[in-house]
C-alpha cells in the first residue's frame, strides 16, 4: 500500500467543524469520520492523510515539514510568526475580530503606570503595542480573559471577538482593532517546491471551491 502523497494538519475545535463543509466538498473528509482519539487518519481522498491537531501547533507542523499544508486561523499565524510559511489563500469562514478591550468607564491610569495586558496572545500584543510607542506588562493567560480587568489582574485585555456580547456582559467594551481574522490555508515552503505538482493541484481546487478567480 503506497504512502499518501501530502498531509493536511487540520486545527481542532470550533476551526474544524467551520471547516468540515469544505473538506467535505474537496474529498478531504475523514473517510471513517472524525474520532477524537485518533491525531492522524486517512481523508476520502487516497493521496491525502489528515492530522487533527491544536491549533497552536498547526503552523509548527507545517513549517518542520510534519504537514505539507493546513488550516489554521490568522491569530494563530500572527502569535506564531508566519514568515517561514506561504500563506496563499484566506478561506473566508471562521471570521472575527482581534481586539484591545477594557472596561466602560474606567478611570485614567496614573502617570507613569505601566498598563497590564492579558491575553493569550503575548507576541501580537507585545508588537501591537510596541508600534505605538507604549511599554506595557504582558499577561499571558489561557482563558477567561474578560474576568482580568474585573478583578484588578489587568486593565485591558487582548482576544478574539465575534458578536461583543461577552464583552458587554462583563462591562467592557472594545477599543481598538488589532487584525481581522479567519481561516487560512498555509503551506510547507520546502513542499512548494519539491511537491509542487501536488500542492499547485489542491490550491487550484481550494480556489475553484471557494469561487476565487
Amino acid at each position: 500500500m503506497s504512502q499518501p502523497r501530502l498531509t493536511l494538519a487540520l486545527s481542532k475545535g470550533r476551526l474544524l467543524e467551520d471547516s468540515e463543509p469544505l473538506l467535505a466538498k474537496l474529498g478531504l473528509a475523514p473517510a471513517e469520520g472524525l474520532d477524537d482519539r485518533l491525531l492522524r487518519l486517512p481523508s476520502r481522498d487516497p493521496d491525502v492523510q489528515l492530522l487533527v491537531i491544536r491549533p497552536a501547533d498547526v503552523p509548527t507542523y507545517v513549517e518542520y515539514g510534519a504537514a505539507d499544508f493546513g488550516i489554521v486561523g490568522k491569530d494563530v499565524l500572527m502569535e506564531h510568526g508566519g514568515e517561514a510559511l506561504y500563506e496563499p489563500l484566506d478561506l473566508g469562514y471562521g471570521r472575527c475580530r482581534l481586539m484591545v478591550a477594557a472596561p466602560r468607564n474606567r478611570a485614567p491610569l496614573p502617570a507613569f503606570h505601566r498598563p497590564r495586558v492579558a491575553t493569550k496572545y503575548p507576541e501580537v500584543a507585545r508588537r501591537h503595542f510596541a508600534a505605538q510607542g507604549e511599554q506595557v506588562e504582558i499577561i499571558k493567560l489561557y482563558g477567561s480573559m474578560e474576568l482580568a480587568p474585573l478583578v484588578g489582574l489587568a486593565d485591558c485585555i487582548v482576544d478574539l471577538v465575534d458578536t461583543g456580547n461577552t464583552l458587554r456582559a462583563n462591562g467592557l467594551e472594545e477599543i481598538e482593532t488589532i487584525a481581522q481574522i479567519s481561516a487560512r490555508l498555509v503551506v510547507n515552503k520546502a513542499a512548494m517546491k519539491m511537491k509542487h505538482q501536488a500542492i499547485r493541484a489542491w490550491l487550484d481546487r481550494f480556489r475553484a471551491e471557494l469561487g476565487h478567480a
